[in-house]
């Protein structure tokens, strides 16, 4: 049996578990779901389908919990969360641009995962640091008062 399949296996049966405790009591998917994206790192339609088997509730159903709500994603996330501000304060003061060259500078389009998982790129709303504006946030670290020509640096710090 493969790495990949062994961990997959041992994913499930922590799922599997998490699931027994809330079967058959009242409002089981939010707490299952929360669960299953910490262990998975997303709702991949095989891991909603499974939860639909096991609550018997409709695959259907959990899809529209999951796309609904913002805390839960159908794909994996990378290692590196780089949220670019575009709040009011940042927006005029430039994040676009930043936006623009981090998109040329990891290859990417906004709210995906670079092939190698390290990078996700979102456009946020205001991250409540306007007097550094424009910023943006790379997991917990803040960076402020950006250029374009600030991002290729930025990147290679975790590049590395």
């Amino acid at each position: 049996m493969s790495d990949i399949t062994l961990e997959n296996k041992e994913k499930f049966e922590a799922l599997q578990k998490e699931i027994d405790q809330w079967k058959g009591k009242e409002g089981p998917l939010m707490p299952v779901l929360h669960k299953a994206q910490e262990i998975f790192g997303c709702l991949s339609l095989d891991v909603q389908k499974y939860i639909s088997k096991e609550l018997d509730i409709p695959v259907s159903d959990i899809y529209g919990v999951a796309t609904f709500y913002s805390q839960f994603t159908l794909k994996p996330k990378g290692k590196y969360k780089i949220g670019v501000c575009m709040g009011t304060a940042c927006y005029v003061k430039g994040s676009q641009a930043i936006l623009d060259e981090l998109v040329k500078e990891l290859d990417m389009k906004v709210g995906d995962t670079t092939d190698d998982g390290l990078f996700t790129l979102e456009a946020t709303r205001c991250l409540g640091a306007c007097g550094l504006a424009p910023i943006i946030m790379i997991n917990d670290d803040v960076y402020g008062r950006l250029k374009p020509e600030d991002i290729k640096e930025i990147v290679a710090k975790y590049k590395g």
